[in-house]
């Protein structure tokens, strides 16, 4: 009898070797789905992350109204219209007098008025409306810098739109990876309870046969409540990332859905990147980078712009005003051709000293330049050697895993052999179900240092 209890727990023990074992492919194993939960693949995250995150669609309206301004921008080259109306009714009267000839004496005629005369204004209510045209000359300069200005502001715009995207990406990414993660550990979890309850109703049965101890079957419950524990406290997790995924993607958080392992979680496979080529695409594609020399260029043409006041404003008019209900002798319209100029002939220095403070911006903007250049710099370094580092990591891992493996391979063949107690054989498993969390959290600091390492050389996806 008892070589045959002896043979059910090596079974049992077998039983649990060969789950141990499967538990370490979690990552590589296609999910049990519940029907009506739709399955997330990364590439899909990314696609609806990009079209439905809300702070992405404010980065894309932004550049949207930098083309609305530089439209607006482009109109100030052509001719303005101007139309000026005005009524008021007269509270008090005015007299105009005319004296004797003053408009000159003619030959029969004689002075012309022929005596002093006086015209009193009327109180009926009169209008007058004053229509404008005017064309800028010498503002055209002026104005073409503007609008190359307003078409760099536009540029700068869709570079932060970039970044803005390239920051969505990664936050997806990094989200998608944790979630599959936990979701891994939450089906490890899952088995490690199920052989639990079958070991404790065992070792029970063994107990009342007086060929376990009773303490042996306390340590299994007690290993399961702590699974249990474990398993809730993994998805609440997982519920919590999914519930920060759902926010990122722009969608409703309550939203059902299972991530898919997908290539990425095949093979964690070192991107084969030189680090000198990585520097050079991370300072040809960072939009961070293009912003920055946008906003030197943004910079120059605002001092040109600047120094463009010196000029005087030079412009072609033409005027018309009409009036309404004015006493007879004011003209009943008037009409003309010209060209206005404005000039401030003395300013104090103030155009000056302006363009000196342009000047400085300008020098500002180099070297915020060059300052982000050496930041980004570090930062494709540092998240290269990141990646190396996780990725020896990951190999570490995995050999321990084999490692603690092979320990509880070994171990179920001593307790075969009366060489080792149950005991024995439950602390292997710990040891492995241990060793399987480590190479799971390996993984994902191997994903994670990977999409950092993709967001700092510039890529989108």
């Amino acid at each position: 009898m008892p070589g045959l209890i002896r043979s059910k727990i090596t079974l049992l023990i077998a039983a649990i070797l060969v789950a141990a074992a499967g538990s370490t492919t979690l990552a590589q194993e296609p999910l049990l789905i519940p029907a009506g939960v739709d399955i997330l693949t990364l590439d899909k995250a990314i696609e609806i992350g990009l079209e439905n995150n809300r702070s992405t669609k404010n980065a894309r309206l932004e550049a949207e109204k930098s083309d609305d301004r530089l439209a607006a921008t482009r109109t100030r080259l052509y001719p303005g219209f101007k139309l000026t109306g005005g009524v008021s009714k007269p509270l008090t009267t005015f007299d105009t007098t005319f004296e004797k000839g003053v408009f000159g004496t003619f030959p029969g005629t004689g002075p012309v008025p022929n005596e002093d005369t006086v015209i009193t204004s009327s109180t009926n209510p009169n209008a007058a409306v004053v229509a404008q045209l005017t064309q800028p000359l010498s503002q055209l300069h002026r104005i073409k810098l503007q609008i190359k200005q307003q078409e760099t502001a536009g540029e700068i715009s869709r570079a932060q739109l970039s970044t803005a995207e390239q920051t969505l990406v990664n936050e997806i990414k990094r989200a998608y990876y944790a979630i599959l993660q936990s979701q891994g550990a939450a089906q490890a979890a899952e088995a490690n309870i199920k052989l639990y309850h079958e070991l404790d109703r065992i070792t029970g049965e063994y107990v009342i046969q007086q060929v376990a101890l009773k303490t042996e079957h306390m340590d299994v419950q007690t290993r399961l409540a702590k699974a249990e524990y474990d398993v809730m406290t993994i998805n609440n997790q997982l519920l919590d990332q999914k519930e920060q995924l759902n926010h990122l993607l722009g969608r409703d958080v309550r939203t059902e859905f299972a991530v898919s392992s997908g290539d990425e979680t095949v093979s964690a496979v070192m991107r084969e990147t030189d680090l000198i080529q990585a520097r050079e695409r991370a300072l040809a594609n960072r939009p961070e980078i293009r912003e920055a020399r946008l906003k030197v260029e943004s910079a120059k043409l605002d001092k040109r712009i600047k120094k463009s006041e010196f000029i005087p404003d030079v412009s072609f008019t033409v005027n018309y005003a009409t009036t309404f209900s004015y006493s007879n002798f004011v003209p009943r319209s008037l009409s003309a051709v010209g060209v206005s100029v404005e000039w401030e002939v003395f300013d104090w220095g103030r155009k000056k000293h302006e363009v000196a403070d342009k000047e400085r911006s300008v020098s500002q903007a180099n070297n915020s330049l060059l300052d982000l250049q050496s930041e980004v710099l570090l930062e494709v370094n540092a998240r290269f050697r990141q990646m190396q580092e996780s990725r020896q990591m990951l190999k570490v891992a995995k050999l321990a895993q084999t490692q603690a493996r092979a320990n509880v391979q070994l171990v179920t063949y001593k307790y075969r052999l009366d060489a080792a107690l149950l005991k024995d054989v439950l602390q292997a498993q710990t040891s492995l179900a241990n060793s399987d969390y480590d190479y799971e959290k390996a993984l994902l600091a191997f994903w994670t240092a990977k999409a950092d390492f993709e967001k700092a050389i510039g890529e989108n996806k």
